[in-house]
């Protein structure tokens, strides 16, 4: 990991090391980056945020930066992360900036960025952007007509990432009664209207109002708990939950219960494996995957293939492997014969999809994989150079070793450092709950305790 980029981007508390600055810098090496990799012309960007207070800020300085640097940009406004990915590769664009946080809360605000196909940019070119930009070096200024100019097209974008988002679906999706959380996020500006070109789905919108401060704040998918009474108490088939930035979706069956990741890639995985549509017969997911989607998978047929933590991770090994389905428990889910990131709209549209041609329930779509018991524990430490030390440590490498020989065949325990917060996460699964919590807070006391 860089000293500004992490594992998805940069992030930080705005004004508390990412600033206005910070951001013109930015915008300033990754348009002299990008320029020297184009080679002739001048190169253009597309960018989007979401709905933070702070977003407008950072926006601003980036857009300056790129300008001030030569390249133009398309001004995408309020739109959700993989929209931007869709729009940089329509539209041509040699990269594409996002400026969220995604789940976080919303002091925080970050910095990614997408290359030409829609990918997020490779370690190698964020090292290069990095390098500029902690150099302390002056970096060139344009004049004249070299300055880059700005284009606004938030509307006609908008519409054309909608559409093509619609255009996935097969046949119809008439008939279920929906509800949909937008985190008073970035599906804000999209989720009614996309979910409104489906004759006979009827849709209700709830956390769609963004204030600048409200995003995720109690509500989308990291706090479920609002949207699965509401379900309930209004006799819905699905609520949908996106995260801020929309590139996350969890949802909740008719009954209330959620349904994560691995469920959404276990149902429609079976779905496309029984329509011969599955290559290789194959899954990608990570290892914070639940060990009920390994069995799951074990009992249809299916390999399951885990990577690192990280939906980049997950894309590599799809594309590496030419698979076409995976993703992580959290909701980002690749489809990748439809995108290049996860997508949570997109995501809700392919297992609404499956409800409607299989006719059943979301709990029955889901019920063959069981989620078992699963704790996360997050315990906060100091910096980078914390986690690292934590991680080396012999005592808790002993600690992790010890509770794995006890939970050997009945469950399984992970501890890694967060890579874009300053936490070390300890999860533990186990056939109940009470040994999972067992487990994981006597785990977490190494930790805190190192």
């Amino acid at each position: 990991m860089g000293k500004l980029f992490g594992t998805d981007g940069i992030r930080g508390v705005v004004n508390q090391g990412l600033d206005a600055k910070l951001a013109f810098r930015v915008g300033m090496a990754a348009a002299q980056v990008l320029s020297k990799k184009k080679g002739s012309g001048r190169p253009r960007f597309t960018i989007g945020k979401d709905t933070r207070i702070s977003s407008d800020l950072l926006e601003g300085a980036l857009v300056a930066g790129l300008c001030s640097a030569g390249a133009d940009v398309l001004h995408l406004g309020v739109i959700p992360t993989p929209g931007v990915a869709w729009v940089t590769v329509d539209t041509g664009a040699d990269a594409g900036i996002v400026v969220s946080a995604s789940h976080n809360p919303f002091e925080h605000n970050g910095i990614k960025i997408f290359n030409g196909q829609g990918f997020k940019l490779s370690d190698a070119l964020e090292g290069e952007i990095e390098a500029l930009v902690l150099s302390g070096e002056e970096l060139p200024l344009q004049t004249h007509g070299e300055i880059g100019r700005v284009v606004h097209a938030h509307e006609k974008e908008c519409q054309d990432y909608i559409g093509y988002l619609a255009s996935t679906v097969e046949g119809t999706l008439a008939g279920p009664h929906i509800l949909v959380d937008c985190a008073n996020g970035a599906a804000s500006a999209t989720a009614a209207r996309l979910f409104a070109r489906f004759p006979g789905l009827y849709t209700d919108v709830i956390h769609a109002g963004p204030d600048g401060v409200n995003i995720n704040d109690q509500c989308g998918s990291t706090h479920l708990e609002r949207l699965k009474g509401m379900v309930t108490a209004g006799g819905y088939d699905l609520g949908v939950a996106f995260d801020g930035d929309a590139d996350r979706c969890l949802m909740v069956d008719e009954t209330g219960e959620e349904i994560d990741g691995d469920q959404v890639i276990a149902a429609c995985g079976l779905d496309l494996k029984e329509r011969g549509l599955l290559p290789g017969n194959a899954l990608v997911a990570t290892v914070m995957s639940n060990l009920g989607f390994h069995i799951f998978c074990r009992n249809h047929g299916i390999q399951l293939l885990c990577t690192d933590v990280g939906d980049r991770n997950v894309l590599e090994k799809l594309d590496a492997c030419g698979y076409v389905l995976g993703g992580e428990q959290s909701g980002h889910t690749i489809f990748r014969r439809f995108a290049t990131t996860g997508d949570g709209q997109l995501t809700a549209l392919q297992f609404l999809s499956l409800l409607c041609r299989t006719g059943k329930k979301a709990s029955e779509l889901t019920a063959d994989c069981r989620r078992y018991p699963q704790l996360l524990i997050n315990i906060p430490v100091a910096d980078k150079a914390k986690k690292e030390a934590v991680m080396a440590a012999a005592e808790v490498q002993a600690a992790v070793g010890e509770w794995e020989d006890k939970l050997a065949g009945t469950g399984r325990v992970l501890v890694r450092p967060s890579g874009t917060e300053a936490l070390i996460r300890v999860m533990v699964e186990a056939q109940s709950g009470e040994a999972a919590r067992e487990a994981a807070e006597a785990l977490a006391n190494v930790i805190k305790n190192y």
